[in-house]
């Protein structure tokens, strides 16, 4: 008689596969084709037609040439002026003139000027003239190219609104530099004109002083004291070189080679004074009539310094081309920038796609957790704890 089988034991409960299967990605894809195609579709199409009622946007666009900076002429004068030679220097140090002139056209001088001209406040039916500021800065794009070229763009709904905006950027543009010192020439020039009107006045004050010591003008040229004209001259140049130097403390360490040989000439200038004062006294009577003689040669000398300079700057400005030079000017656009119908119907269409996707993806996960059991509890959990959540924030705004 044969012995009674033994039971076997029964199998382990298998253990949930977490792993995610491609066949059941596909699978789930295939269930909601239909669904994954014309939701995409339709939602491409509904922005299509959303994007025909879109006011569309023109760009008007302006191409400009910056004053081109030159070798200036104030070196060919510094060996004749000598102590003035040295001055425009100073003005230099322009690294990237392109970049200035963007900062320039997006400076809030220009800005307001052209929402006063065009009356952007009410146009853009702005309440503050800032708001009007922001979105005149939203419509505009400036940039500078490799080529040495500014290129401006201007966005609106009026095409030619937007050609005339762009040009009066320039406008604008030109108007500011009259009033500033851009180019290398441009500050040389300012800086010898200023020296030029205060010496023009102080010349103007020296000669009526001169003519109230009874002395004929025409005589002043003709027999004047021997020594009273070098002597004016020399502190003429002593002045010269007191200006260069205070210019070469603006680029130049006071230790450098250059610099202290301008003080060695300062020196040596003031010396050469001080002993032709001394050398020739004046006589008795002649005080008055030396002293306001050798300041009327003193101013003269130095407006006829400064002005050279001054002319000579002015000669260098219209050399760099001061102006700005319009290469390509704006035109009322002829095509619509904005909006991109195309590109609006494709980027809508794929959106829509990844987010059926994922929402496909997401609810079939959920069911299949709603089928299996420990899952199912934790679903359950996760709801209870949720609705708590929501009652507990609603009894807490409650008064």
């Amino acid at each position: 008689m044969s012995a009674p089988d033994t039971p076997l034991p029964p199998p382990p409960p298998a253990e949930p596969d977490d792993e995610i299967s491609l066949l059941d990605l596909a699978l789930t894809v295939a269930e909601n084709l239909r669904l994954l195609i014309l939701g995409p579709l339709a939602v491409g199409v509904a922005a299509l037609g959303i994007s025909f009622a879109i006011t569309p946007t023109f760009t008007a666009t302006t191409l400009i040439m910056p004053p081109q900076q030159q070798q200036s002429a104030a070196s060919m004068l510094a060996q004749q002026l000598g102590a003035l030679g040295g001055l425009g220097a100073a003005a230099a140090g322009l690294k990237n003139p392109n970049d200035q002139y963007v900062a320039l056209l997006k400076s809030r001088a220009i800005e307001d000027r052209l929402i006063e001209r065009f009356k952007l406040v009410e146009r853009y039916e702005a309440d503050l003239k800032h708001d009007a500021r922001l979105r005149l800065e939203a419509n505009t794009r400036a940039s500078s190219g490799k080529d040495g070229l500014i290129k401006l763009d201007f966005d609106d709904h009026d095409p030619a609104f937007a050609a005339e905006v762009a040009n009066a950027y320039v406008e604008e543009l030109a108007r500011l530099l009259k009033t500033l010192a851009v180019t290398e020439a441009q500050q040389r020039r300012i800086f010898f004109e200023k020296l030029l009107a205060e010496t023009r006045d102080k010349l103007a004050n020296a000669q009526k002083a001169l003519a109230a010591t009874g002395v004929n003008p025409s005589a002043l040229r003709g027999s004047p004291e021997a020594t009273v004209t070098p002597l004016a001259q020399l502190q003429a140049q002593i002045r010269a070189q007191e200006v260069r130097l205070g210019v070469m403390r603006g680029y130049l360490a006071e230790s450098s080679a250059e610099f202290r040989r301008a003080q060695d000439e300062l020196a040596g200038l003031r010396a050469q004074v001080q002993k032709a004062g001394q050398a020739v006294p004046p006589a008795a009577g002649e005080n008055d009539y030396i002293a306001r003689y050798r300041e009327f040669k003193y101013q003269e000398t130095l407006f006829e310094l400064f002005s050279r300079q001054y002319e000579i700057a002015r000669v260098d400005e219209s050399r760099e081309g001061a102006v700005i030079q319009v290469v390509d000017r704006a035109l009322p656009p002829e095509r619509k920038t904005k909006p991109k119908k195309a590109m609006i119907a494709i980027v809508a269409t794929l959106a829509a796609g990844i987010a059926l996707l994922l929402f496909i993806f997401v609810r079939q996960a959920l069911r299949n957790a709603s089928n299996e059991g420990e899952s199912a509890g934790k679903l359950q959990q996760l709801r209870q704890h949720l609705r708590q959540a929501v009652g507990l924030r609603a009894s807490s705004n409650r008064p």
